[in-house]
């Protein structure tokens, strides 16, 4: 079957709000997004790298399942409220089974008597259709919004996705709506711009922000300050231009600081691959357009690649840790000791990975027990379950009387749990079958849009850095001062957004934070490479770090095992700052 034309453009906009930025969000937020205020479209993002493994372990214990349960849990009390309220919902909980989710949510709707046609997409799954290698659990590959603006078009109330890219969710219903033809790429990029703020819910509206204690204190409905931040809402036009905002009366902010924290997470240069269009980060502008209004526009398009990302999961091995907890004088003599006596009672059968970290917590003269503690951590790995599990946790239980004074751990080790690895993979856009089912059953291939010659892909230039400030007197402060920041993962990179807060400190900041400097304020991403991106309509850069994650946020591989945190250490650390910026 052919796809339907597109239909006539609208001049409203089209309003997309968001309830869900990963799998265990707040649960009340699609009651709260519906009742809130007029929508058009509610979308929910369940999905990311670990979650996969996740859905691919539950997949394995019931062939039936691989979807984000809590989404039908959400819908047994909301389903009807959307349709009454004529608000279409897309989400891609459909997660490893996109036809099954659709399934039970038809039977749902059923059993509560509501109208609700539903449709969902496939083709992202290609766990079957090539060797991936030993071990592979899942293979996804990231679709674009093509096959979901098909089941809208199509009449679908609610539209159920695998893995797309989160923006998807944001560049199909607007295609939808809009009548976007796959030519249309600046629309599109401006979609899919408006569709990464929406992504992780309340990031956009406060959550995680760096300057957090500077949010107005708005008073909700009933009088009282809200401690939770509510989820945003685009307006979308046209053009792809959007306004961010967010339903009335509730937490957090709106503003071009909470706006830009987002766009730079888990981005890294000017151009923003996707499947429905390259967008160009270099070209959004962000202005302040009321309370709680932000509007975006000035996007560009370019061709999306040639190719699909997928992400492949595995489960990775084994792995197991204790925490020793020292305390008082003699802290690195202490951590000596148990390393050494450790190291001796696991010789017999070494694990393949034995990692230590001392996390020097402790001050001198504490007047608190735990602030005069130090942690020593210790990670083993191993594929083997039996070298992590009792080998290690017999060894350290045995200690407890012969070792360091004053010998406890945090809790007592167990028998080890396994630990998944993500890996990103290219295929031909061409080769993935990616097919709309439309709500009367109807199957409908989906074929890619334009995509960028294979063979030529444009470099991510540096963009002229604004002038120099002049020099002056300078105090030695924390970055985060005249700074916002925030970071993330992918893969088994971090990267980690820096923004700065006005014009003279953007001159500042673009010449003092190159990514030698990065290194130096960040030990830990000494060893790895560090590439520096320059976006200066945002006033920000865009550093990530290749390998810090190891093979990404399953397999646990550092303290911080998603970088989440990587961009406030960044910004407690101290360096000589312009006295006329502090």
């Amino acid at each position: 079957m052919t796809a339907p034309l597109p239909a006539p453009r609208p001049r409203d906009p089209l309003r997309i709000g968001n309830s869900s930025g990963f799998y265990g969000d707040r649960f009340d937020a699609v009651r709260e997004m519906l009742t809130g205020g007029p929508l058009d479209v509610l979308t929910g993002d369940y999905l990311a790298e670990l979650t996969m493994l996740i859905l691919g372990r539950d997949r394995l214990a019931d062939p039936r399942r691989g979807y984000a349960k809590t989404y039908l849990a959400q819908l047994e009390e909301c389903l009807g409220l959307a349709v009454e309220r004529g608000v279409k919902l897309v989400t891609n909980a459909g997660g490893l089974n996109p036809a099954g989710l659709a399934d039970e949510i038809r039977a749902l709707a059923g059993r509560l008597g509501v109208g609700a046609r539903i449709a969902h997409v496939e083709g992202d799954d290609l766990l079957g259709t090539r060797d991936w290698g030993e071990g592979v659990l899942t293979a996804n590959a990231y679709l674009g919004g093509a096959g979901i603006a098909a089941c809208l078009r199509a009449g679908a109330d609610v539209v159920v996705t695998g893995r797309v890219t989160d923006a998807a969710l944001v560049t199909g219903p607007a295609a939808a709506h809009f009548g976007w033809l796959a030519e249309d790429l600046d629309p599109l990029a401006g979609a899919v711009v408006a569709g990464h703020v929406l992504e992780c819910g309340t990031q956009a509206t406060g959550g995680n922000y760096s300057f957090f204690q500077e949010l107005p204190d708005t008073p909700g409905p009933d009088g009282r300050r809200p401690l939770l931040p509510g989820f945003p809402v685009a307006e979308i036009h046209a053009d792809g231009s959007a306004v961010i905002t967010k339903h009335p009366g509730t937490g957090g902010a709106v503003t071009t600081g909470t706006v830009t924290a987002q766009l730079l997470y888990e981005t890294a240069g000017a151009r923003y691959l996707g499947p429905d269009v390259t967008a160009r980060l270099d070209t959004v502008r962000l202005t302040d357009a009321g309370p709680d209004r932000v509007r975006i526009d000035g996007v560009r398009g370019e061709p999306a690649p040639a190719t699909l990302k997928t992400g492949l999961t595995r489960v990775g091995g084994w792995r197991n840790e204790v925490v020793f907890v020292l305390t008082g004088l003699d802290i690195e003599a202490k951590a000596r000791m148990v390393r050494e006596q450790l190291g001796a009672a696991l010789a017999r059968r070494r694990p393949a990975e034995v990692r230590w970290t001392l996390a020097r917590t402790d001050r001198p003269d504490a007047p608190v027990q735990e602030e005069a503690s130090a942690l020593l951590r210790l990670v083993v790995r191993d594929p083997d379950p039996e070298a992590v599990g009792r080998a290690l946790s017999g060894a350290a239980v045995e200690l407890a009387l012969a070792s360091y004074p004053g010998f406890h751990v945090t809790a007592p080790p167990g028998k080890g749990t396994p630990y998944g690895v993500f890996e990103a993979a290219y295929v031909d856009a061409y080769s993935v079958r990616q097919v709309a089912v439309l709500p009367d059953g109807t199957r409908l291939r989906v074929p890619p849009g334009p995509l960028a010659d294979p063979g030529h892909q444009e470099p991510d230039d540096e963009p002229p850095l604004p002038p120099p400030l002049p020099p002056g007197r300078t105090r030695r402060a924390p970055l985060g001062l005249v700074a916002g920041a925030r970071s993330g993962d992918k893969g088994g990179s971090a990267n980690i957004g820096v923004w700065a807060r006005g014009d003279d400190a953007w001159r500042w900041l673009a010449h003092e934070l190159t990514a030698d400097r990065l290194r130096a304020l960040l030990p830990e991403t000494g060893r790895f490479l560090v590439r520096r991106h320059v976006l200066p309509n945002l006033r920000a850069l865009n550093f990530t770090v290749d390998g810090l994650l190891g093979e990404g946020v399953a397999s646990q591989a550092r303290f911080d095992p998603q970088a989440k945190a990587l961009g406030e250490w960044l910004r407690s650390r101290h360096l000589e700052i312009p006295e006329v910026l502090l």
